[in-house]
């Protein structure tokens, strides 16, 4: 391993161990819905391990309890990364330049995408039965 991989491989390790937060006030919502759903991830992961682990008491429990701390602390250290919380912290200021539609808007939007969805399933519908009885009727079928 060269001297600037060993440098940055052991900048990443520092980091995973640090406790304080990267820019706090900035991008909170961005991270902490992250964060949830890197955690709630891992909790379902640990709990699908655990049902394999059946009945066994000790086994049951304890390796997907380990699986949950370790990973519930790289989620939230994760967020806190500066090249992924400044990621993070992009994506919400971003986030908040976008102009959301109405409740009008968003109901008349979906009215026009159920219509048209319906419409091609009808054409759709008609074509597949044109077809196969012409095909029937040329003996094809």
């Amino acid at each position: 391993m060269g001297k600037e991989k060993e440098v940055a491989f052991g900048g990443f390790w520092r980091d995973m161990f640090q406790v304080g937060l990267y820019k706090r006030t900035q991008g909170r919502i961005a991270r902490q819905v992250t964060f949830a759903a890197l955690a709630i991830a891992v909790i379902i992961g640990a709990w699908r391990i655990s049902e394999t682990f059946g009945s066994n008491g000790t086994t049951r429990y304890a390796i997907p309890g380990a699986i949950v701390i370790v990973g519930v602390w790289l989620a939230y250290r994760l967020v806190n990364l500066p090249k992924f919380a400044d990621f993070l912290i992009g994506v919400e200021a971003e986030m908040s330049k976008v102009s959301w539609p109405t409740r009008a808007e968003m109901f008349r939007g979906s009215v026009v995408v159920i219509v048209t969805l319906v419409f091609l399933a009808v054409m759709l519908t008609l074509y597949d039965a044109i077809w196969q009885r012409l095909l029937q009727w040329l003996g094809v079928r």
